[in-house]
């Protein structure tokens, strides 16, 4: 492999000259600078950006950790994520937790290692978790996304679940459902919690009450939902509507649903959240909560940026806001 001494030595100049040259450091003539590029592209010459990401500290490169999920929309912030990186001029070097807490503080260590300039955290296993590595990396920004209370500094990209939770819920109530059951999330995890806090408000505050048989927690996965729907079925008289506090659950009500000839939305509305791609192609199309994804990792990528340019030095929150989506999967009663 070619070397800045390799073109000196053709082009008949200094190292330093070709340095300056290559790396656009300090005026050199044209007529040299030509001499220069012709004997570098003559040699095949690749700049090392290892070596360029030691003289300048930046490796244009970001790490992210994200949990494994059947779950498409962790894939559709990615996608926000990778796409705002390339338009950025920066790599993205993507970890699997697997949800395995060990595995995720390994793969910790080895992207700050490997010198990434910042990281992205998208994983359910860090709520409440104290990560001793980041005290000993104190100038690398971090920045969490859609997950709870932390227990390092870090910036946070949230998406507002207890209005989405709240929305969802009075969809329903508005529609004329006056019994409304509520699949939930795993509890522990603070977006879960916060989507049934927001189900809970909208029920008190239209005076309907909580029938404990129609409010099952669940996994955020297909076969949660699935089991969810069964669960509620097998202590009696199914309510008129569910809010389903996932697209994915809600595709495993709908199975189980099928399986039992309930037709939704005759017999049970659902609404769901997230509103993941394949939401408007299930049968009936699912009307959700749209969380913004895309513009999620856009966000997270774009805060460790200015904290990477040191525009600002306090921890911030973004909090980016749901919508609902009207689709075919809720029965409206009052009409």
């Amino acid at each position: 492999m070619a070397t800045m001494k390799d073109i000196a030595r053709l082009a008949g100049v200094s190292t330093s000259t070709v340095s300056h040259v290559i790396n656009k450091s300090r005026y050199v003539s044209e007529e040299i600078s030509e001499r220069v590029n012709r004997a570098a592209q003559e040699l095949n010459y690749a700049p090392s950006a290892l070596a360029r990401s030691l003289k300048v500290n930046r490796t244009k490169t970001i790490g992210m950790l994200v949990t494994t999920s059947t779950n498409p929309f962790f894939g559709e912030v990615v996608k926000g994520v990778e796409r705002s990186c390339y338009h950025q001029g920066y790599n993205l070097i993507l970890c699997n937790t697997e949800g395995d807490n060990e595995r995720m503080k390994a793969s910790i260590n080895t992207l700050l290692q490997k010198r990434v300039d910042g990281l992205l955290l998208m994983c359910s296993t860090l709520e409440g978790e104290r990560i001793d590595v980041f005290e000993r990396y104190p100038d690398i920004p971090v920045v969490v996304m859609d997950w709870g209370p932390m227990l390092f500094t870090s910036d946070k990209i949230q998406d507002n679940s207890l209005r989405g939770g709240y929305m969802a819920t009075k969809y329903l109530i508005d529609s004329g459902h006056k019994e409304v059951g509520c699949i939930t999330g795993p509890l522990i995890r603070h977006q879960a919690q916060m989507r049934y806090e927001g189900y809970k408000r909208a029920i008190n505050e239209a005076g309907l009450d909580f029938n404990p048989n129609w409010i099952v927690e669940a996994d955020f996965e297909c076969e949660g939902g699935y089991e969810a729907f069964n669960k509620i079925l097998s202590k009696g008289k199914l309510p008129s509507s569910i809010f389903v506090c996932n697209d994915m659950m809600a595709m495993g009500v709908i199975n189980a649903a099928n399986e039992k000839g309930i037709k939704i939305p005759e017999d049970v509305s659902l609404i769901g959240y997230d509103d993941i791609h394949i939401a408007k192609f299930m049968s009936p199309s699912l009307t959700t909560i749209h969380q913004p994804k895309y513009r999620l990792g856009k966000a997270a990528v774009e805060t460790l940026l200015k904290k990477l340019e040191k525009e600002t030095e306090e921890a911030q929150v973004v909090q980016l806001e749901p919508t609902l989506v009207e689709r075919a999967s809720v029965k409206v009663l009052n009409q």
